[in-house]
């Protein structure tokens, strides 16, 4: 029996054992969770594309907020950026909005606002993937079709004792494959969620799954072979790139300068405080200000802090500077407290200047 997933050939007598232990299992066990609760298309995509970069505690909020402010696809196509931005702020991947609102401009002009059922057709559209359309299709339209995200190949490389990096997509395109053929004829989203879910509650990462309660663990490779903190099998992740920055927390009176970045590149479109590459001293920051025609009542040093991306890791240094003079127009935008929190989305590596 302990055999029984490690290769196809051996699945068939007992895939119907398989599929009704994780459906009854995730019947029992499954979150409430709003996306859950009323799972049209539009509510699936948005949540999915939230998931897939944060946890689902903090998904729950922008998503309620999120499908308050922007209940449908039609509305998506006409919300201006910075309002798209400032409701994605702190969820990170930026680009991942914008693809929403091309996305949504897509399907109304195509579709006349509504979410294609086609699985390829899915995947046409701008930020859509293999995941996300698994999903949306097996999930909202009830379609046959897979839907793994990095929770299921964990599930699945444990399961089956695959030992091939799930990094690469060779390895990923053999789960998936693997996936397709253990999805049932019936409640094919509820057994892809069960999963997903398997893979978020129970079979967790490294050497904390809770084997013992596991529905899938009489068919589990790594669980018999004691093997589940070395499978999956993932390469080492790059090594990050090291960058310097100042940051200038500019002050006059109740307002603060900020910039926008630019239209392309990271953190695109959103708003920022104005920093300079390097670490400068205050002599040099001086001297920057001048030549901006800034005159400075005070300046004082803040942080050091960090903030790290997927390949990237700022080193900040900031100073904060209370501004008694402007001679001339400036580049920035001059904005209030409740301005920055109601306008203007800037990405949380600048919001431990902003505190205090």
């Amino acid at each position: 029996m302990m055999e029984l997933f490690f290769g196809m050939e051996r699945i068939t007598d007992h895939l119907k054992t398989f599929q009704d232990k994780l459906l009854a299992w995730y019947q029992a066990q499954a979150r409430d969770l709003p996306w859950r609760r009323n799972p049209t298309p539009y509510h699936v995509w948005v949540s999915e594309v939230m998931l897939q970069q944060t946890r689902v505690e903090t998904a729950i909020v922008y998503f309620q907020r999120f499908i308050a402010s922007v209940p449908n696809i039609r509305a998506l196509s006409e919300l201006s950026d910075d309002h798209l931005l400032k409701l994605w702020q702190g969820l990170g991947y930026y680009r991942r909005a914008m693809y929403l609102k091309k996305a949504a401009r897509i399907m109304v002009q195509k579709y006349h606002g509504q979410m294609p059922a086609d699985y390829k057709t899915l995947l046409a559209l701008p930020g859509i993937g293999t995941y996300s359309a698994g999903a949306i299709a097996s999930i909202a339209f009830g379609h046959r079709v897979a839907a793994v995200d990095g929770n299921v190949l964990r599930v699945m490389a444990r399961v089956t004792g695959n030992k091939n990096d799930i990094s690469q997509l060779a390895t990923r395109k053999q789960i998936h494959g693997f996936v397709e053929k253990l999805l049932p004829l019936e409640s094919i989203g509820d057994f892809n969620q069960a999963l997903m879910e398997l893979g978020a509650k129970v079979c967790l990462p490294g050497r904390a799954p809770k084997c013992g309660k596991c529905p899938a663990s009489q068919f589990c490779y790594a669980g018999y072979h004691k093997m589940p903190a070395e499978i999956p099998v993932k390469s080492p992740k790059r090594k990050r790139t090291i960058a310097k920055k100042t940051v200038l927390i500019m002050v006059r009176g109740q307002r603060i300068a900020l910039q926008k970045r630019k239209k392309t590149g990271l953190l695109a479109n959103l708003w920022e405080l104005p920093n300079q590459a390097g670490h400068l001293t205050e002599q040099q920051c001086k001297r920057k200000l001048k030549q901006w025609g800034i005159t400075a009542q005070t300046i004082s040093a803040k942080g050091p802090l960090r903030h790290v991306f997927t390949h990237l890791e700022w080193r900040m240094q900031g100073y904060h500077i209370l501004v008694s003079e402007v001679e001339n127009a400036t580049p920035w935008v001059w904005a209030t407290k409740r301005e920055i929190d109601e306008l203007y989305s800037i990405p949380s590596a600048f919001k431990g200047f902003m505190q205090g």
